[in-house]
């Protein structure tokens, strides 16, 4: 099937639906800058398993409109968080009841803890509008792997077994279609982030995802992925990662302080790439793994916005 086939998501809404195989669908929202994403939905015998959600509830609504066409109003039997960040786990607050959240076990205590869902900080302009979302915790935990079932089709969720974007990031693999669905453990297009996992464990996770030898890719933000281009895709990311890296260990050496460090940074072939800023909040992480800091996600962001000039730009 072609996977650049657009299903009809009607007017106004906030992104596209699209087929990747028979009853596998991609929600791409472009351009998969801050609080954008992406997610997905698999469907079979009248029963449909999410994976992921999105930020806010026009989003999430909008995807869920679009779902319920496509599917024919299948029941929402699962829904699989791939990682604990809000941008796509916060619509499941909208989900029914009768949905179940899968989840690493490391993501439930993310959600658990999230305090930007009550009042998100002066970091981004706009400051997103949640609208009606609230705290919604995964029912179902993993720690390495299980297989969900709707008819005849089976979903293998997987985790790395390590940290890399997140503590408890989540692959959703179709065997039989070699369809996956990635999380943010792959950006396309967009600057890459793991500043709250391990950058080591981010680049590892990619000969980990080439490993399923997939068809078709879902990065968590960022176009389709097809198994022409995937190489070329991994192999940018680990440039970007070896490039903070070494950025690191320069500026360690050194005594540059992250910001310093990311502002001597040439970024090169990824300057053009939405966010841009994300090289410091990489940096922070960077360090705090090389030293065994405490990372400091405030001052991270605090930096970051310097970096950027002011606020970081959202659309949300």
């Amino acid at each position: 099937m072609n996977a650049a086939r657009t299903e009809d998501s009607g007017p106004g809404e906030t992104g596209t639906l699209q087929a990747v195989a028979d009853g596998v669908y991609a929600w791409i929202q472009p351009d998969g800058s801050w609080w954008i994403n992406n997610a997905g939905v698999v469907a079979a015998a009248g029963e449909a398993v999410l994976i992921d959600t999105t930020a806010t509830e026009r989003r999430t609504r909008s995807m869920l409109r679009a779902v319920e066409r496509a599917t024919g109003g299948a029941s929402l039997r699962y829904a699989v968080s791939t990682h604990q960040h809000g941008d796509h786990t916060h619509g499941n607050s909208l989900l029914p009841e009768s949905t179940v959240i899968v989840a690493h076990e490391t993501t439930r205590e993310g959600i658990l803890a999230d305090t930007v869902i009550d009042g998100c900080p002066p970091l981004w302009h706009p400051l997103p509008d949640w609208g009606k979302v609230t705290r919604r915790a995964p029912g179902l935990t993993l720690r390495t792997a299980l297989t969900l079932h709707i008819g005849d089709r089976r979903i293998e969720v997987h985790s790395p077994g390590y940290a890399a974007h997140t503590t408890g990031d989540l692959v959703a693999w179709l065997p039989e279609e070699r369809v996956l669905f990635v999380g943010d453990l792959l950006f396309h297009q967009v600057t890459p982030l793991a500043f709250m996992g391990s950058l080591d464990g981010a680049l590892r996770s990619l000969d980990w995802i080439a490993a399923f030898e997939p068809e078709h890719v879902v990065p968590g933000h960022g176009p389709l992925i097809d198994a022409r281009i995937l190489p070329d895709v991994l192999d940018a990311q680990r440039r970007y990662y070896r490039l903070v890296l070494a950025t690191a260990r320069a500026g360690l050496r050194d005594g540059l302080t992250p910001l310093a460090a990311a502002r001597a940074c040439p970024l090169g072939e990824f300057a053009d790439l939405p966010d841009a800023e994300r090289i410091v909040l990489n940096l922070h992480r960077a360090y705090a793994d090389s030293t065994g800091r405490e990372f400091d996600l405030m001052q991270s962001f605090a930096d970051a916005v310097a970096f950027h000039g002011g606020p970081l730009p959202t659309r949300v």
